[in-house]
């Protein structure tokens, strides 16, 4: 109801404004109390109804029914003058001053004072809020008071009389109204700072909530400073202050007013530098080429063509220098993070990243977390209680997180923010898996290391424990046969045959090394026989299928092949209760894939590496290459290696 009423008051003042006769007609056919009177209640209106602070939509509601009283008195009181009721002009005058009043102090003053949060912004502020009070009130009372002005100096044909006027305030009345305007002024002047002092102290998302209002405010006052020749600028302007303030309000709306300023900034930039070369160049050929009006037009927008482009990529650059610090280009901030990565190993690369995505976000800190093999951790700065997370995925891959700290001073937050947070996350995912591969490298090493120790190890124990002793003990029953020959014959034929029994013994175990450094099958049948040999042992139903040339294969790749393929057919015939398994051999220019699946019961939910899956994935990583365990396409296991081939 507020708001049609404050329709429908401003909209009859408007009109009656337009038919006044001349003399009784103002200079301009709308003021911003005309603007205010319909659009500040109408938003009032929507932002009780969407939950804003109340004191926020209620001082919006109440300041733009008293403009549309005052735009409804001012009309109402001119027309009833210029159909001669000036006793009824003179009554009207005391509803035009009410409305003046209140309306102008709610908007101009005390409502900048409770934006955008419905609150002053400390108890400090509470003397300012009492004296716009206390200026509503005199202001009023003194328009209330104030005697009709004699006829020579009425702006109107006749003067508007005021039936209760003190007479005494005539002398006073120029100097008593110059005082009341510059305090009102003032007050203006300090709604906007205390805009700028919450924007000062507010975080990232208060201050982008804060410079709606805070912009709006402020350019309203300088165009409201401008006096009557800038009546359609504040008119229109008084428009955008209360959908500035509605967007402030709804935090939960909030638009780029960043990406606003920015733009406002180099529009406004562009047209003052465009203008001022084309009409300097225009005037210039003018001057030098008199008669050619042709050619100076031409020659001014070459050269305002000139300048637009360098000059608009310089004002960008300013803009957001001005508002983001010293990395608002994107393109500068990844320049920057190419040439630190590239400058520092992997493990300081991570810190040199985390610095560089602190420093060019300006936040107050920042981690980057690896995952997995390799899990490390970088803190730089304070990230505060609910940091930003931030997902690092490389190549479909999660390999960590980045943890966002606060924007500091001068910045603002999610607009901003958001556009290089999408230019720094790929160079965070790149590193933490440079630190995954390095860490699992360095861990690779270690169990190749360990692993040929403990092979040197084991041989050295059947060596000497082994063939050692069974080799002394054979010289011993040489020795024990020679002496024995010729005394006792019969003694010295079963110490042969005990020797021949302990060189078949030996036999054996040299056998079992040479099998345990190299299967023999490998070198007399091939890989593809050899693994034939292993599908043809007892158990489930085993098919190889081998594809290209598997006869040239590098001895290690022939190995890793063999013992890969060997431990998956022993847990198929162990743990898989499979019916048949398929052992594939794919030969490529670059790596030899092996494969083999099963149609058993598949892999438990919480399966856990036991050591013939580790063995296996060890021996492809010793290679280079990759060895996968998963569930088969139609339901069983499947272990995939890819073991490259150098060329």
């Amino acid at each position: 109801m507020t708001a049609l009423t404050a329709a429908l008051l401003t909209g009859w003042g408007f009109v009656v404004g337009l038919g006044l006769p001349p003399g009784w007609n103002p200079n301009i056919p709308a003021t911003p109390d005309t603007a205010a009177g319909v659009t500040f209640p109408l938003v009032g209106i929507f932002l009780l109804a969407h939950g804003a602070p109340r004191v926020t939509g209620w001082l919006m509601c109440a300041g733009g029914l008293g403009c549309a009283v005052n735009t409804f008195a001012t009309a109402a009181t001119l027309a009833a003058g210029a159909a001669g009721d000036m006793a009824a002009s003179g009554y009207l005058r005391w509803l035009m001053s009410l409305g003046w009043g209140i309306g102008g102090m709610l908007l101009g003053v005390i409502m900048p004072l409770f934006s955008p949060d419905g609150r002053l912004p400390s108890p400090r502020w509470r003397p300012v809020l009492a004296l716009s009070i206390s200026m509503i009130v005199i202001q009023t009372l003194y328009q209330l008071l104030l005697p009709s002005p004699p006829p020579e100096r009425s702006p109107w044909p006749e003067p508007i009389p005021n039936p209760i006027g003190v007479e005494a305030l005539a002398p006073h009345a120029a100097t008593g109204q110059a005082v009341i305007q510059s305090i009102v002024v003032g007050l203006v002047v300090v709604a906007v700072i205390s805009l700028v002092v919450r924007f000062r102290r507010a975080d990232s998302t208060g201050r982008r909530q804060i410079a709606w209002p805070m912009s709006a405010f402020a350019i309203y006052t300088f165009f409201l400073m401008g006096g009557a020749d800038w009546w359609l600028m504040s008119t229109s302007w008084t428009v955008l202050t209360a959908v500035a303030i509605a967007f402030a309000a709804l935090r939960y709306r909030l638009y780029g007013i960043d990406t606003v300023i920015s733009r406002a900034f180099v529009a406004a930039g562009l047209i003052a530098a465009v203008s001022a070369v084309y009409f300097g160049a225009g005037a210039l050929t003018g001057l030098l080429l008199s008669g050619y009006d042709r050619i100076g037009g031409l020659a001014a927008a070459l050269a305002a063509g000139v300048f637009f482009d360098p000059l608009r990529a310089r004002l960008r650059r300013l803009a957001d220098r001005l508002m983001y610090g010293t990395h608002g280009d994107p393109a500068a901030l990844a320049a920057r993070l190419t040439r630190e990565v590239g400058e520092a190993e992997p493990a300081g690369a991570l810190i040199a990243v985390a610095s560089v995505i602190r420093d060019g976000l300006g936040l107050t800190g920042v981690a980057v977390e690896v995952d997995g093999p390799g899990a490390r951790r970088v803190d730089l700065g304070l990230l505060g209680p609910v940091p930003r997370v931030v997902p690092l995925v490389w190549h479909g891959e999660p390999v960590g997180r980045l943890l966002l700290g606060s924007p500091g001073p001068r910045r603002f937050a999610a607009a901003y923010n958001d556009r290089l947070i999408g230019v720094v996350t790929p160079y965070a995912a790149d590193v933490a898996h440079a630190v995954r591969m390095t860490a699992d490298l360095q861990r690779s090493r270690e169990r190749i290391l360990t692993a040929r120790e403990e092979e040197r190890r084991r041989l050295r124990r059947d060596l000497h424990d082994g063939l050692g002793h069974a080799l002394t003990d054979m010289a011993m029953s040489i020795n024990m046969a020679k002496i024995s020959l010729r005394s006792a014959p019969a003694s010295a034929d079963r110490l042969l045959l005990d020797l021949r029994t302990g060189m078949d013994s030996v036999s054996q175990e040299i056998k079992e090394l040479v099998y345990g450094l190299r299967p023999p099958t490998l070198d007399e049948l091939g890989l593809t026989a050899a693994v034939q040999a292993l599908a043809d042992d007892s158990g489930p139903s085993v098919r190889v299928q081998p594809e290209g040339n598997l006869s040239d294969l590098p001895a290690a790749v022939e190995v890793a092949a063999y013992r890969i393929a060997q431990e998956a057919l022993t847990n198929v015939r162990k743990h898989a209760e499979a019916r048949s398994a398929t052992v594939s051999l794919r030969r490529e220019a670059s790596a030899l894939t092996v494969r083999v699946a099963d149609d058993g019961r598949g892999l438990p939910e919480r399966a856990r590496s036991g050591i013939g899956l580790i063995s296996m994935r060890e021996r492809a990583s010793e290679l280079g290459g990759t060895c996968v365990v998963g569930p088969a396409a139609g339901g069983g296991t499947a272990v995939e290696a890819v073991l490259p081939i150098a060329g």
